[in-house]
Order: C-alpha cells, then structure tokens, then sequence
C-alpha cells in the first residue's frame, strides 16, 4: 500500500520544524513534499537582520540544507508559488504542475504590512520577511545614504540599527508616543531612543 502524500506549503521556520518532527517520530508515515515560493532552502528567519548588517552570511543562517531534504526523502520544490488549492480533488497546482494530496498544511506564515499611501509601490521602499527583501534593500545601496524604516516595534529597531551599521543614515518614524510601545514602558523606551541616537539613528514618533 502506498504511503499517503502529504503536502506542506511554506518552506519557512513552522513547516519545515513540523517536517523535521514528522522525520523523526514517523519517518515512514508520509510521502512528503514541500512547496516553497524562495528558492532557497530552509533558514532561520530571525537571523535575517544580522544578515542585513553584514554581521552575518547567508550560508550562515541556512538551517536545512538540499543534502537535509534529500537525506529524510522529502521532495522540496523549490520557487514555485502554490496558486491554486481545489479542496474537492484534492490537488495543488504550482509552477504549472498539479500535485495531489492526502494529507494538506498551510504554513505561508505573514507577510510585512505595506501602508496604503500614495507612493508605496515607488522603487526604493521594500518590506522585510525573506532573504530577497535583503537583496533588495542593500541592492545599490551606498554609505551615507539616507533610510527611513518606518515601524518602531521589536523588528523595526533592529532593521534600524543594522541599517546603521551599513553607514546609513538612518530614521526610524514610529506612530506611537515611545518605542516598542507593546514591550517597553516609556521610561525604558526612552533610554531605547538615546541609545539609539548615539548610533546616529534619529526617532521620530507619533509620526
């Protein structure tokens, strides 16, 4: 009897810990096939800021390489968005091949809210979630250049002060009255804000 199929789409941090856990407590249970829009294989989504400060290699960030998914028979197929789930048949379409399923995980994980206002698509201004967006960022990027990151919570601080270790010049427009405003109080976020300007990264708030 053949193994029932199952199909993971998003190669990021939850699905491939779920494939990694399915390999160790059922290595025989399923036929495994990931579907990931990057190209590259799984990495450490959190470490992506120290890649953006040059602090850190890509390589270095990479937490299952192609030997892993080869190792474990997992079939990886890789930038290939999923456009199309029929739920009925029980088939999953991407990059213009239908794969079927038994067994079917979505893990696309988020996407960084871009504001709708005018000028958000302009070229120069990116989100930041996946390893392209640092490519983007950095692209053609040169020392001294000025940045604004608009997002004053835990992940906007680090881009921010990554940016200014590139040389950057860097301002950070948050909406609230402080700096990460959901985990520090005002006094903290205060002492946030200086540390910060003596990296040459300028606060703006309630902005």
């Amino acid at each position: 009897m053949d193994k029932p199929t199952l199909i993971v789409i998003g190669n990021g941090m939850a699905g491939v810990r779920l494939v990694e856990r399915l390999c160790e407590r059922a290595p025989d249970r399923y036929r495994i096939l990931v579907i990931g829009e990057e190209n590259q294989p799984a990495y450490n989504r959190i470490l992506l800021t120290p890649v953006l400060a040059g602090e850190k290699h890509f390589d270095e960030i990479v937490t299952h390489d192609a030997q892993w998914y080869k190792g474990h028979n997992v079939t990886f197929i890789a930038g290939e968005a999923a456009t199309e789930i029929n739920r009925a048949a029980r088939r999953v379409r991407a990059g213009g091949r239908v794969f079927d399923y038994d067994h079917l995980v979505l893990a696309t994980g988020s996407r960084p809210f871009m504001p709708p206002v005018p000028g958000a698509q302009l070229q120069g201004i990116h989100g930041f979630r996946n390893q392209q967006d640092v490519e983007n960022i950095l692209r053609g990027e040169d020392d001294g250049q000025p940045v604004a990151v608009i997002g004053g919570g835990v992940l906007g601080v680090e881009t921010a002060a990554a940016l200014a270790l590139r040389g950057m010049q860097v301002s950070l427009l948050h909406r609230g009255a402080h700096l990460m405003d959901s985990q520090l109080d005002e006094h903290t976020a205060e002492l946030l804000r200086v540390s910060l300007g003596t990296r040459g990264i300028r606060s703006v708030l309630q902005a």
